[in-house]
């Protein structure tokens, strides 16, 4: 399986806020062929935290990857 990008991450995060936004108003919404609903808002809350954490794990790997070299476990003598 490829690799999820920020920008993916970022994608699907928003959809499911949509998601949220939608079925709180009592309308109906699609995502990837499935119809969600208030019955699924548990649903709904399961992939909202997935996806923000998924999005910060990404924005903190970029963060992390251009800060150069990071040591650990090393004991000074």
């Amino acid at each position: 399986m490829p690799a999820i990008t920020l920008a993916q991450a970022e994608a699907k995060l928003a959809e499911w806020l949509l998601a949220d936004t939608a079925v709180a108003s009592g309308q109906a919404v699609t995502i990837e062929g499935k119809s969600i609903s208030r019955a699924n808002s548990a649903e709904i809350r399961k992939n909202i935290q997935f996806w923000n954490s998924m999005v910060s794990s990404l924005t903190d790997a970029a963060t992390r990857g251009s800060s150069g070299i990071r040591v650990r476990g090393v004991t000074p003598v």
